[in-house]
């Protein structure tokens, strides 16, 4: 077991298959978010004002449950990775943290998205967790080398 854990959430599966590169390439754990209600192409309709995403988006209280969670005890690096969704990390990301012990951990948060950045994610998440260490985010697409990912994480 590594002391690094990639964590991520993934609607489509293109943040899944960059979280796995990670993991695969690096030798780290990694540990899959999952929604109790799998999102459909029509929740993920960022048009439609009435799509489950949507209302989840604009409601920054609402916690969407996970399946399950995992015992980051063991870890110093905690690595999460989401699709941008308007603007920010879905809120599923803070069900997630707050389902687990960040506390003395360092994160770091990484993107994928077709134009948005990463800072405003990394941004939103460290006001809402203060108490948190997030560390510079990253946003990727699938093509960095593992050695850009070993220095962002620091290794």
């Amino acid at each position: 077991m590594s002391n690094i854990l990639v964590t991520y959430f993934s609607a489509s599966g293109v943040t899944k298959g960059i979280a796995q590169k990670i993991a695969n390439d690096n030798g780290y754990d990694i540990f899959e978010i999952v929604p109790e209600e799998i999102y459909t192409p029509a929740d993920l309709d960022w048009t439609d004002k009435n799509s489950r995403s949507t209302l989840e988006m604009n409601d920054k209280s609402f916690r969407p449950p996970i399946v399950e969670t995992v015992d980051v005890s063991a870890y110093d690096t905690i690595v999460i990775g989401f699709p941008v969704w308007w603007y920010t990390a879905p809120t599923i990301i803070n069900t997630f943290i707050e389902s687990v012990d960040l506390s003395g951990k360092t994160i770091k948060a990484f993107c994928t998205s077709g134009g948005s950045g990463i800072d405003k994610c990394v941004s939103d998440l460290s006001s809402t967790y203060p108490e948190l260490n997030f560390d510079k985010g990253l946003r990727l697409t699938g093509r960095e080398s593992s050695d850009k990912i070993k220095e962002w994480i620091g290794e």
